[in-house]
């Protein structure tokens, strides 16, 4: 029994650790105040922990839940919308419902799934290149604060991979410490419960097109169909349209507090189906059930860990940040070029997602794909057959 609720903890513990930095990153970029962003943060915490426990007790297999890490990835490389924060939330509202209707109406899931796979990962790969230079750009702003999460990072990924991220976080909470007590600067303890701020989602085409869009890709492509997978991959079925369904109205509730998308957990999901959940396959469920509790505990605490990020020197945080996507642009940039006969698509693909273009208030991740789908069209299309053939 002690095997699949240890594992439950450490998915929970793995899964917020690794990529908490990210999310609020991207809410910040997409307009959100710390307030804001912190009331995200629990709101998204708090539905995947509900979430994953209302389908690891329904369907009794260790299914879990995330937030979009490569969808925060995408809003921290985004400019703040026209329409500002509340267009922000109204398109994160707008992709919670475009997740629920990929679940009620099949051809929309067939479509997604006809998005070439090298040109969605060229796209994440783009946009989330800006954010893995922050580590290395702010070795010439702050070193003497980076240089030690960096070297833990690196020693952690050689002897321990799977806590390199977390560890690398402690080793920067350790530093804003240090900083702040040699600053003298107190932190006010009412500051540290847990809060929440209710915006008003505000429906902008821009946002919806420039933000909901490429969001709703990202998510679809670089979670929730490998979430399936990772499942498959360990002998379970997901339940596909009831998790699409929660997911995407878990999406829906959290947008006006500030939570940009629930989806299918795919790199966690193996610590909670694997063999570390222990060897009875039909009681890894409760590892799922136990990554459940485990994020609602963390919840609770999101709070504090909000108040603490926002006292750290400029480009700490993003330094954490782009430790913790390394790994994850390394398999898209891998995958965007694995195919010789896509390369030139890819290319342009990548490129347009990282220059941080913007026309007509939509961002850069949108054109990248129109881009490389405009290219994939011209210049790459199937040899014709010839008559008779």
């Amino acid at each position: 029994m002690h095997e699949p609720v240890l594992a439950g903890v450490v998915t929970a513990l793995v899964g917020f650790t690794s990529s908490f930095a990210v999310v609020l990153a991207g809410l910040r970029a997409t307009g959100a105040t710390p307030e804001q962003a912190a009331s995200g943060l629990l709101a998204l915490t708090a539905v995947v922990g509900l979430g994953i426990v209302l389908l690891a007790l329904r369907y009794r297999i260790p299914v879990t839940l995330s937030w979009s890490t490569p969808g925060a990835a995408l809003l921290a490389g985004a400019a703040v919308p026209a329409g500002g924060w509340p267009a922000a939330v109204g398109a994160f509202l707008v992709t919670g419902l475009l997740i629920v209707l990929t679940g009620a109406v099949p051809w929309l899931g067939r479509l997604v799934a006809r998005i070439p796979q090298h040109l969605a990962q060229a796209m994440l790969a783009g946009v989330l290149l800006p954010l893995c230079l922050a580590p290395f750009r702010s070795l010439g702003t702050i070193p003497l604060l980076v240089l030690p999460v960096i070297l833990v990072w690196l020693a952690a990924s050689a002897l321990a991979p799977k806590w390199a991220v977390p560890l690398a976080l402690v080793t920067a909470l350790a530093v804003i410490g240090a900083r702040l007590a040699a600053d003298g600067t107190a932190i006010d303890a009412s500051s540290l419960a847990p809060s929440v701020a209710f915006t008003v989602p505000a429906l902008d085409p821009a946002a919806v097109v420039g933000i909901a869009l490429p969001l709703y890709v990202v998510t679809m492509a670089s979670q929730n169909l490998p979430g399936v997978a990772v499942l498959s991959s360990f002998g379970y079925t997901a339940p596909w349209r009831p998790a699409l369904a929660v997911t995407g109205l878990g999406t829906a509730a959290v947008a006006p507090f500030g939570g940009h998308t629930v989806n299918l957990a795919a790199l966690s999901a193996a610590l909670s189906a694997g063999e570390g959940a222990g060897e009875d396959r039909d009681r890894r469920w409760i590892a799922a059930l136990t990554a459940g509790v485990s994020y609602l505990v963390l919840a609770g605490a999101s709070g504090a860990l909000v108040v603490v990020v926002s006292a750290a020197p400029a480009g700490l945080v993003e330094a954490v940040a782009g430790l913790a996507l390394i790994g994850t642009m390394a398999t898209a940039v891998t995958a965007s070029f694995s195919d010789a006969r896509g390369r030139m698509s890819g290319a342009v693909t990548f490129l347009l997602a990282a220059s941080g273009l913007s026309v007509l208030g939509i961002g850069g991740a949108f054109w990248a794909l129109v881009g490389g789908l405009l290219v994939r069209a011209v210049l790459e299309r199937p040899a014709a057959r010839p008559r008779g053939a």
